[in-house]
């Protein structure tokens, strides 16, 4: 059995950045990195389209946290401890430029996932942080104030254990026999699969909107983007992400209203829609985008709208207008079923938060017990927001792991 100070389960953002951090701190203990499959910081890798999205532009902890459906109120006292700003100190200490781009997004100057995967393995090695692929871990339990873990590759004895392993449902279970709750996992980050003729040929089209959920208080905004199966863009994604659990509740099935203009209502519009009849009565409606909106996006609603193409504004009936400036600001839009997000997927779900103490990132029912990432029930919309969670939480617990 194979003895050591600290072992780490999953070789993710969060078990790194954990193993880094008490290594540098203490070089003397002896660290271990658990991961089960043939590759670490495979999620890093695939993150920001393979640019990793390190974090986000927001330096203020309680506006920060906003950004968390799950996990709002926990994080406001963690980031005031550790925050963006000081991930960004932390990389640029070793050498990886960051970069802010203009949606708040931070990344690596050089654009690559691999900046962060090396930085990450180049600090492990330094420190003689051990990691150990092919270890699926089968059980883990605390005695005489020891932790043993069984793997599928042999045993090990610890006096700190962090679990790292993000939404592994085996792990948790292992963790509710330890007398844990946890939440069950749902998806989050995802677009809706909507085969709408108004939107079926217009894969491409991004434009600002806002959407709210039918029967619902769920509502957001911002770039809506048109894809071939339905709509994606972060206006859809933090939908998803505030809605995790109604929408999985509904089993995706449900109606959206969208207004392409955001923030002018149905009665706004009529009113500069009959403008603009009086004001370019021979011009062809069709023909002349109007409100700033995608060309494409306004010829498919005006004939939504029952407006023939070849009609000019001086033949446009009250009922067209009505019509038209319904499409424009409250189109109502089924949703069947929902796509990943590209390679990141995340979900709500895990270690119920009631039982973590976030001055530590320790566990309240077992001593030397840390969790960190998304193995908690904390997720957070899209924009590098799940990353800074992982930083603050491994920092944190590193803190606490060296002082104790």
């Amino acid at each position: 059995m194979m003895d050591y100070d600290l072992i780490i389960v999953g070789g993710g953002a969060a078990g790194f950045f954990t193993a880094i951090n008490v290594a540098e701190n203490d070089p003397k203990l002896k660290i271990a990195i658990l991961e089960r499959g043939k590759e670490v910081l495979s999620k890093v890798r695939v993150s920001g389209g393979g640019r990793c999205n390190v974090t986000h532009a927001e330096f203020i902890p309680d506006e920060l946290s906003k950004n968390y459906p799950r996990g709002e109120k926990e994080l406001k006292g963690p980031f005031h401890t550790f925050m963006t700003g000081d991930t960004m100190e932390w990389f640029d200490r070793r050498g990886v430029a960051l970069k802010i781009e203009d949606d708040g997004r931070i990344f690596p100057v050089s654009d690559s996932s691999e900046t962060i995967i090396n930085c990450f393995l180049s600090e492990a090695k330094r420190y003689g942080v051990e990691i150990l692929k092919n270890h699926a871990v089968k059980n883990f339990y605390q005695k005489d104030e020891q932790w043993f873990v069984e793997t599928s590759q042999g045993d090990f004895v610890t006096k700190t254990l962090m679990i790292a392993t993000g939404s592994n449902p085996k792990i948790w279970k292992i963790v509710q026999d330890l007398g844990h709750q946890t939440v069950d996992a749902v998806p989050s980050l995802f677009t809706f699969n909507s085969k709408d003729p108004r939107i079926a040929n217009l894969p491409g089209v991004v434009t600002n909107a806002s959407v709210q959920v039918k029967h619902s208080k769920l509502s957001s905004e911002g770039p809506l983007l048109i894809t071939h199966w339905g709509m994606s863009g972060p206006a859809i994604l933090k939908l998803s992400a505030w809605g995790a659990i109604e929408l999985n509740a509904c089993q995706y099935n449900f109606e959206i209203i969208v207004n392409w203009l955001q923030y002018y209502s149905q009665e706004e519009i009529f009113g500069r829609l009959k403008v603009l009849k009086d004001q370019h009565p021979k011009q062809q409606i069709f023909k002349y985008t109007q409100f700033e909106l995608p060309k494409r996006l306004w010829q498919s609603l005006i004939l939504a709208s029952e407006i023939r193409n070849d009609i000019r504004w001086a033949d446009v009936s009250k009922i067209q207008l009505k019509a038209l400036s319904e499409q424009l600001t409250q189109g109502v839009f089924k949703v069947k079923g929902k796509s990943t997000f590209k390679e990141e997927f995340v979900t709500a779900g895990g270690i119920d938060l009631k039982e973590v103490n976030f001055k530590t990132f320790e566990s309240k029912k077992c001593q030397n017990l840390y969790f960190a990432g998304e193995v908690l029930n904390i997720d957070a919309i899209t924009g590098g927001f799940n990353f800074q969670n992982a930083w603050t939480g491994a920092f944190i617990a590193a803190k606490s792991i060296i002082s104790g």
